[in-house]
């Protein structure tokens, strides 16, 4: 039967059947099978991926050695689609031998992912620009000096770069140039200024997707009249703003430290809000999101209230967002009370999934989880999140004993729904 299969799969086919294998060597061990899959391997191949983690024998090559292998990989090839270069932890690169690799592949190249160091550094845009190029994520390079009418990218959907030496201007000026541009990625960049005052301002109208990660900086305004989905991680951040036109959907800060947080006053599209590690002053925080009429998922995860006193009162949370279907609450007790009160006679009716966690557990835990389930007449899944160090004394275990027995029981109400626990 393989045999057979051999015999009449098309070319095609197998071009693309090579191009889902993922590694190069995977790829060129595969091709050897026949001289009709020799032949899709040169002629219908769309995507080749040389990645160091894949075969620990990259890690072994001298850089020379490297070089070679991949130039004679690429150039057997014609037609790449996709082309993926990920060394991590190799010797800087020949730029003329990159340069190579991208002049070969370029007019037909839609997919770029590229994390090589070269010697010196290669400018990508130069020779990518004003091709077909449609995602380029870019690692561990400089940019400079963009010239947004000769490196154009008429095509490109998704831009991410991560560890690249780049200024504001030039940032501003490589987005102006992509006019489709969809999705952008800011991981851990080196933002060149030149005042003392760190300052990035972009205004992207076709933007649907940012994500930034490890920014510190005085202030990030971002003006995208189309974004759907924010996501903020592990960024330091004076002042963040967001001019939008109300299309934002889905909105997540993952240890952030900001001073001035402005998402815009129409959020009335905003479906997820997930809030983690993060400081937040409730009644300003609420103003922002209170018309968020069409929420279904709200997570406020390991978050610590300016104000101590400051209650979280779910009684709001029911009349406010009342297609919340995804609840997800961590627990935090000071002096005997709940950030989560639980007064008030509105359900949560159309919660469905209840996430529930810890990070120091104490008796009054279950009793807090069994409030949260009589508000929520309507719940199919519980999930209960906590933290279990590896030294326990016994006061410590013998409360999580009493916890898992007190859930048991309370459970035993509820035969409905379903239960996870999820420790860590």
């Amino acid at each position: 039967m393989s045999n057979l299969l051999l015999t009449v799969l098309s070319v095609e086919v197998i071009g693309n059947i090579l191009s889902r294998l993922g590694g190069a060597r995977d790829v060129v061990i595969a091709s050897a099978t026949c001289r009709k899959w020799r032949e899709a391997w040169c002629k219908h191949l769309h995507t080749l991926s040389f990645n160091s983690n894949d075969w620990h024998v990259y890690h072994d090559l001298t850089t020379s050695q490297l070089e070679i292998l991949i130039t004679q990989t690429i150039f057997q090839t014609t037609g790449l689609q996709g082309l993926l270069i990920l060394m991590d932890g190799v010797d800087k690169f020949s730029a003329s031998t990159v340069i190579a690799w991208l002049m070969y592949t370029r007019e037909t190249l839609r997919r770029l992912i590229y994390n090589v160091r070269t010697t010196p550094n290669v400018n990508i845009l130069e020779i990518c620009g004003r091709q077909k190029m449609e995602i380029l994520e870019l690692s561990h390079n400089s940019i400079t000096g963009v010239e947004p009418n000769f490196q154009r990218f008429p095509c490109l959907k998704s831009l991410s770069l991560s560890d690249v030496s780049i200024s504001a201007l030039d940032l501003n000026l490589l987005l102006t140039a992509c006019p489709k541009i969809e999705t952008l990625e800011l991981i851990n960049p080196e933002i060149a200024m030149s005042d003392a005052q760190v300052t990035v301002e972009l205004s992207i109208p076709t933007l649907r997707r940012v994500y930034v990660e490890a920014i510190s900086m005085d202030k990030f305004i971002l003006e995208a009249d189309s974004i759907e989905c924010l996501h903020l991680k592990d960024c330091a951040l004076e002042l963040f703003e967001l001019i939008g036109k109300g299309t934002l959907k889905h909105f997540k800060i993952d240890d952030v430290s900001v001073i001035h947080l402005d998402i815009g006053d129409n959020v009335d599209n905003l479906e997820i809000i997930d809030i983690s590690n993060f400081t937040i002053i409730w009644p300003k925080f609420y103003q922002m999101i209170s018309k968020s009429s069409k929420l279904t998922k709200l997570r406020l995860w390991d978050v610590v209230f300016d104000d101590e006193d400051e209650i979280v009162d779910l009684e709001t949370i029911a009349v406010c967002f009342p297609q919340l279907s995804h609840l997800a609450l961590s627990y935090d007790l000071k002096d005997g009370v709940v950030n989560y009160g639980l007064q008030g006679s509105s359900h949560l009716e159309n919660v469905i999934v209840l996430e529930l966690g810890w990070t120091i557990i104490n008796d009054l835990f279950s009793h807090w989880v069994e409030g949260l389930l009589k508000l929520c007449p309507n719940l199919r899944k519980l999930v209960i999140h906590g933290v279990v160090s590896e030294a326990k004394s016994h006061e410590e275990c013998q409360i999580l004993a009493n916890f898992t027995s007190s859930i048991v029981q309370l459970m035993r109400k509820y035969m409905h729904v379903d239960v996870q626990f999820d420790y860590e």
